[in-house]
């Protein structure tokens, strides 16, 4: 065979084999294909079921006290810890980390909580200090920027009751487990799951009503929104965006489209 013979034999075999196309850097097909994108997030959107009314709450927050045995305190030290997110829609990090210094509680008026720092749970070799709760700054914010949250006079009551009564661990914090240690998320659970059947019949209890310690952060937002307050203030003390509190609550706000009916009515003259 000829060298130019030999050249278009080896020119055919390149464009009718696959097999070469692949080494010189072709794909068979785009590996992107089935990636899926992700868009704006609709699973996080809350479930209404799961909100509790104010008997509900008031409730739960007794059963809470009757968990454990009166020396172990295991519930009763807690009370105010889950009042903290029925009445003042923290989360359970900011609640885990609210230290006294951090709390204007005046006897008979509303008080406030300035938020400064949370306290999640991480593997210990995830964290900066080495110990499974890391401190850090608030969710969505700044580095060194605190959220003013004003508290009705319930919670401020509540709040002053516990200090009197458990007093604050060496760093100032409120909360605290029976060896002045940080609160842990599996001590605060497991007193919540003995404290629903205690509160709630059993049909309630099995439902999603209050399942979890987080459902008492959603309780207050959706009764801020319920309560006319404006979404941007909402979103403020809930230390969300005015688009989150949207998004997720849009579902739980209550009796609001007879009211905008009647706007658009005045508006429009009937």
């Amino acid at each position: 065979m000829g060298l130019n013979e030999w050249a278009y034999s080896l020119s055919e075999s390149l464009l009718s084999d696959p097999l070469p196309r692949r080494w010189a850097g072709y794909l068979d097909a785009n590996p992107l294909a089935g990636v899926k994108r992700s868009g704006a997030k609709g699973d996080d959107v809350v479930d209404p079921r799961v909100l509790v009314n104010q008997e509900q709450g008031a409730q739960l927050l007794t059963a809470v006290s009757y968990v454990g045995s009166i020396h172990r305190n295991r519930g009763r030290r807690l009370v105010a810890f889950f009042a903290c997110q029925l009445y003042a829609a923290m989360r359970p990090a900011e609640a885990v980390g609210l230290r006294e210094q951090d709390c204007y509680l005046p006897e008979s008026e509303w008080g406030t909580l300035t938020l400064r720092e949370t306290r999640p749970v991480s593997g210990k070799k995830w964290t900066d200090s080495g110990k499974r709760h890391d401190k850090r700054g608030l969710k969505a914010r700044e580095v060194n920027t605190d959220r003013p949250v004003p508290i009705p006079p319930l919670l401020v009551a509540i709040l002053r009751a516990h200090i009197s009564e458990f007093g604050r661990a060496k760093d100032g914090r409120i909360f605290q487990n029976e060896r002045g240690d940080v609160l842990g998320t599996s001590s605060y659970w497991r007193v919540w799951q003995e404290a629903r059947p205690i509160a709630l019949p059993p049909d309630k209890a099995s439902s999603p009503l209050g399942q979890r310690p987080y459902d008492l952060r959603h309780t207050c937002i959706t009764n801020w929104l319920n309560a006319g307050v404006p979404v941007a203030e909402v979103a403020r003390r809930a230390g969300n965006s005015p688009e989150v509190i949207h998004r997720r609550y849009e579902g739980c706000i209550d009796g609001h489209e007879e009211l905008n009916n009647k706007k658009i009515e005045k508006a429009m003259g009937w």
